[in-house]
């Protein structure tokens, strides 16, 4: 395979992380970084061997192939959009957008250029979840009938650097970290049909306790409770919990259950993790063998996009993908207005599992 060259757009919290994820795969060099603020693309580009460059200019290389999107949720559609006009191949950080208008503008986009687009989450194709399907195609539950997926916590006012964004529009803890969730449930289940929800807004501001910002008031412009039942194309039922509002809990990130057993699941925010089998009829769960390699991180979906590229295969993490996912989010946030039982707009196929047996740095056969 030919060594595609990547830029990226973005040089924030988010951008170290695919520096070392992208970093085991042949397939991928990162050769070229912009930001808004060029100090900080200067920066980055000399702490890691980079060419800095301003955005426009960027865009057009003739020599970077993949642009990777790392700019905050509010600007993924622009950004996206430009990349897919400069005829680059695009991968976005999650959300792809965040209203349906505007991922759908993105995807009709990139189909008309002929170009990839591909967006995260991509830990699905971590050794945890991708052990997790391949139990689950291999019948050791039998077919899903129902799931159940809950993440809760109480706000990043206490940690982060820049808090306030994640309670503006376009974020929240269902379109923050409801990616990771429900990219694992289609990845594992399939696509979604219909969704129900209820939500809430418990408090008009947040106060942030970090040592840096303590006392800073965040206003709040998003449902920070979301409880969901997720009504998938297969007949299965996932009820599905994201909050901002929980101190404390004692649920499990994900867990499937089917005819024959059920499944305990790692956390979708990472590649690694414990996959757990209770087989019906016994009482205690039992460990699943990893079948796949933990050995890869952030950036993943960017490689297996590039093997794509070249193989003419589907990419794993793809547009598509995310807009489905993004179309889910959606349609929980207005059955919760509405009172109604939401149909979705979008289906998928099932994103390929990974070939077992494949070696550290590769995605392909």
């Amino acid at each position: 395979m030919q060594t595609l060259n990547v830029g990226l757009i973005g040089t924030g919290n988010i951008a170290p992380a695919y520096i070392q994820g992208c970093a085991p795969f042949d397939v991928i060099k990162i050769t070229a970084c912009a930001d808004i603020l060029p100090d900080r693309a200067r920066e980055f580009a000399a702490e890691n061997g980079l060419t800095a460059y301003s955005v426009d200019d960027l865009l057009a290389c003739d020599d970077i192939d993949i642009v990777v999107n790392l700019t905050i949720p509010a600007a993924h559609a622009e950004v996206s959009l430009k990349i897919i006009a400069a005829g680059k191949h695009a991968y976005s950080e999650k959300a792809l957008a965040v209203t349906r208008a505007d991922g759908a503008r993105i995807i009709k986009a990139a189909k008309e250029s002929g170009v990839r687009m591909g967006c995260a989450p991509d830990t699905f194709l971590g050794g945890g979840l991708q052990t997790a399907r391949k139990a689950i195609d291999d019948g050791l539950i039998g077919a899903p009938i129902a799931a159940t997926a809950f993440f809760m916590a109480h706000g990043p006012e206490s940690w982060h650097p820049n808090p306030g964004i994640f309670y503006q529009k376009g974020a929240g803890p269902l379109f923050d970290m409801g990616p990771y969730y429900l990219t694992a449930l289609v990845h594992l289940m399939g696509p979604v049909a219909r969704v129900s929800a209820s939500a809430r807004m418990t408090f008009a501001e947040r106060i942030a306790t970090s040592e840096a910002l303590m006392g800073a008031r965040l206003p709040v412009e998003v449902n920070t409770h979301i409880a969901g039942t997720l009504e998938f194309a297969s007949g299965a039922i996932a009820t599905v919990i994201t909050s901002f509002d929980v101190w404390g809990h004692h649920l499990p990130w994900i867990e499937i259950h089917g005819v024959d057993g059920s499944l305990s699941l790692p956390d979708p925010n990472v590649f690694d993790g414990i996959v757990r089998a209770l087989k019906g009829g016994r009482r205690d769960w039992a460990e699943v063998p990893l079948a796949h390699s933990i050995e890869i991180g952030r950036g993943s979906g960017v490689a297996d996009m590039a093997y794509a590229i070249q193989s003419g295969r589907p990419h794993r993490a793809s547009g598509d993908l995310a807009f489905h996912v993004l179309d889910i989010m959606c349609a929980l946030e207005e059955s919760a207005a509405q009172g109604r039982r939401i149909a979705l707009r979008s289906t998928v196929a099932q994103p390929m599992a990974l070939p077992a047996g494949l070696a550290d740095g590769e995605l392909d056969e």
